[in-house]
């Protein structure tokens, strides 16, 4: 590891509020998207992986139970059972929605944000983390076969009984984040959508736009493209990483770190999926990289 790289993993995380009505969070985020049950033959994997996250000061991590089938949030209770973590030190994010489809409907999935689905998978959630409330509540993808006056009602019950802080979504678009919200007496404090160089369309569409409207920062994930932005070789891939590299060298930064701190500039809140330290350490330090705003735009054109 290079010595900026140790450099970098010496100074201290910045926490950011993701909305004016809270929670504080660290400006990255660690998601477990990738991991599946194969993942878990190691006995030591994830611990390793989440210590380290927690020694460069990542506070928040993005669980749900459609990781590994349930298994990381089975894994990361027993973290916090065992002391390996402390549960007031962290903002712990879960979803609901996203279901698999039965037997003889093939491989696919489908959404369910039915008050029967929420609570269930909520009181599923917390047995397997081992906890008593979550932090972050996320409505994973928008259901419109969805009684939202009865959504919004169950989502209050269950802020009522102290077993979620806060509410949120992902992948939804401006016109349904606004009708859920309409049945709301509290705010939605972000919008889960992709964002990275290569994928911009929050930009132009209004999301990021809306999100900030709601005084709120939206969380990123894919913030490399599925790792386009490192190993891609289509002719947009191949000219942002020329220009990530012009910009890097001015930080002594290296490409994932750059495109990171891209969506750092933005107010945004990337999520880091890899399960390589290293990998983890770039996207996890970009925060100490401050862009200029002729750097933020040259990054932004160069796929243009």
């Amino acid at each position: 590891m290079s010595k900026q790289s140790d450099l970098f993993k010496t100074r201290k995380m910045k926490k950011l509020y993701i909305n004016e009505n809270g929670p504080e969070v660290s400006a990255a985020i660690y998601g477990f998207w990738r991991w599946d049950n194969a993942d878990f033959n190691h006995p030591t994997h994830f611990k390793d992986v989440v210590t380290f996250t927690r020694e460069l000061g990542i506070t928040t991590y993005d669980l749900s139970p459609s990781f590994a089938n349930g298994e990381v949030e089975t894994q990361f209770g027993k973290l916090l059972a065992d002391g390996t973590l402390k549960r007031d030190e962290l903002v712990l994010s879960t979803k609901v929605g996203t279901k698999q489809l039965s037997e003889g409907f093939g491989n696919g999935i489908y959404y369910d944000l039915s008050a029967k689905n929420l609570t269930q998978s909520l009181e599923d959630s917390l047995k397997r983390l081992q906890t008593d409330v979550i932090d972050l509540y996320i409505l994973e993808n928008h259901d419109h076969l969805s009684n939202f006056e009865q959504t919004a009602s169950t989502l209050l019950k269950l802020q009522r009984a102290g077993k979620i802080k806060h509410i949120g979504v992902s992948n939804f678009n401006v016109s349904q984040q606004r009708l859920l919200s309409s049945y709301l007496s509290q705010p939605i404090i972000t919008n889960h959508i992709e964002l990275n160089l290569l994928e911009t369309d929050a930009l132009q569409d209004g999301r990021l736009d809306f999100i900030k409207e709601q005084h709120s920062r939206p969380i990123a994930f894919s913030p490399l493209a599925d790792g386009r932005i490192l190993l891609g070789e289509d002719p947009k891939a191949v000219k942002l990483r020329h220009a990530l590299t012009v910009v890097g060298k001015k930080h002594e930064a290296n490409v994932e770190q750059t495109a990171v701190a891209w969506l750092n500039k933005l107010g945004a809140l990337p999520i880091i999926g890899s399960k390589e330290k290293r990998r983890i350490q770039n996207a996890a330090t970009a925060n100490t990289i401050q862009l200029s705003q002729e750097e933020w735009y040259y990054l932004y054109n160069a796929t243009k």
